[in-house]
């Protein structure tokens, strides 16, 4: 492990020590724990566990156990985590008792069709909870999205949750989404007075782990970058978004978790905007030298499209704060994929 990442860890462990008295000799169980969400929820958690003495367990669902530890063998190989081969809408309960239960799976980054996502989160959710029912779980936490929202508009700068819009349920590129706001409910409807579920809608995030390759525009430029660029942007840069560091998304789902309130969403994210232009910019300047950016589209004279939360309920409620600015953000995480 790089010095950055560990001490990405203690910041997280900083942030969360005494909230992880929850879990001292207990068991949790983790759905997507090959993503980028779980990666960074694995290595907290086993990070944790061994510093404060926890004596934790937790069981770790995935499609493909190869994969899992070819690409974290640390994790795989810690004497706290177990491995559990199943897919999420179908697998074979574990026995015993699980106090916590993160369902991270679903990975955005994975773009099957519109039918398979919508199947893959729904029957997920409900399979995760009939698990909790069967393992007496106390706290429940679902990662949904910022894309329950719909379009953001234009002259809504930052999405709070009372926001009553959504997908249109007409467009299938709405399928993500609309399983979202539909797993969302499905969560509602389990909550009880003894079972806690918390939901947290996350937005735009960077950090190791990410996966590079596919549709979003913050890895891609930092592929392109990395390659010596150039930096292309598809758009015309003007859509704007904002991005939250790995360390800070992870202090804020362990606390969702463990103090947010029962059937009640969080947004996840930054509320520091930047264009994608300026993005492609500063990730451009990175290093020496300064790679070539593009930007192909013309501007439309429309206003920008906007993807950015307000994040004012997790702040007033959870004392939670964005830590790490964007340019840390990615200048660590340039370096871990770079192996440095």
């Amino acid at each position: 492990m790089s010095r950055a990442l560990a001490a990405d860890l203690d910041h997280i462990l900083e942030h969360t020590r005494p909230l992880w008295e929850e879990l001292r000799g207990n068991r949790i169980f983790l759905t997507g724990g090959t993503g980028f969400f779980g990666c960074w929820l694995l290595e907290s958690f086993t990070w944790a566990n061994e510093r404060l003495k926890l004596n934790a367990k937790a069981v770790v669902l995935t499609r493909d156990g190869a994969r899992f530890r070819e690409k974290v063998p640390h994790l795989a190989g810690d004497a706290s985590v177990e491995l559990l081969a199943g897919d999420v809408r179908n697998f074979a309960f574990p026995a015993g008792e699980f106090t916590h239960i993160l369902h991270a799976a679903t990975d955005s980054a994975v773009v099957p069709s519109a039918t398979e996502v919508v199947d893959t989160i729904v029957r997920g959710t409900e399979r995760c909870l009939a698990l909790a029912q069967q393992a007496r779980c106390r706290k429940f936490l679902f990662t949904s999205s910022g894309a329950i929202y719909g379009k953001q508009p234009p002259d809504l700068t930052h999405v709070p949750e009372d926001y009553a819009g959504a997908p249109d349920p007409l467009n299938p590129s709405s399928a993500y989404g609309e399983a979202k706001r539909l797993a969302e409910l499905q969560c509602a409807l389990a909550s009880t007075t003894d079972f806690e579920a918390k939901v947290a809608r996350c937005f735009a995030f960077v950090g190791p782990y990410m996966n590079l390759d596919v549709h979003f525009a913050i890895g891609n430029f930092l592929r392109d970058q990395m390659r010596g660029g150039p930096i292309v942007v598809k758009g015309d840069g003007t859509a704007v978004r904002s991005y939250l560091y790995a360390s800070d998304l992870a202090i804020w789902l362990w606390t969702v978790l463990f103090h947010g309130q029962s059937n009640r969403a969080y947004n996840i994210g930054s509320e520091n905007e930047v264009s994608i232009g300026k993005l492609a910019r500063t990730v451009a300047s990175i290093g020496a030298p300064q790679v070539e950016v593009r930007i192909e589209g013309r501007p439309r004279g429309a206003p920008p499209a906007r993807y950015v939360p307000s994040t004012q309920r997790a702040q007033r409620e959870l004392g939670l704060a964005e830590r790490v600015s964007l340019q840390p953000a990615i200048e660590k995480t340039r370096s871990w994929c770079l192996g440095k």
